[in-house]
């Protein structure tokens, strides 16, 4: 992986290794759409709720972790950009 990948926190590292395992599943896509909107502040960071159905519970639990990632502020800056990116890049590759 990434070097920029040690700094980053574990919501981050997990979401990014979830959506590399399956990049097309239904999962990987409703985190991407979560990811996408969270880094989205300005506009209110709207996400249709109701597709949390799609996510396992592990995924939810990994959706809530981010959740509180955001509200920490932790949606912003370099890691979570680095984070993007990657994820940006696992779902254009398929």
């Amino acid at each position: 992986m990434y070097s920029w990948i040690v700094g980053m926190t574990e919501p981050l590292r997990e979401v990014v290794a979830e959506i590399a395992a399956a990049p097309q599943s239904a999962a990987a896509l409703t985190l991407y759409a979560l990811v996408s909107t969270l880094a989205h502040e300005p506009a209110g960071c709207l996400f249709k709720l109701n597709k949390l159905r799609d996510l396992s519970v592990d995924q939810r639990q990994l959706a809530y972790r981010l959740m509180e990632l955001m509200a920490l502020d932790g949606n912003q800056g370099e890691t979570w950009r680095l984070a993007k990116r990657e994820i940006d890049d696992l779902i254009r590759a398929t």
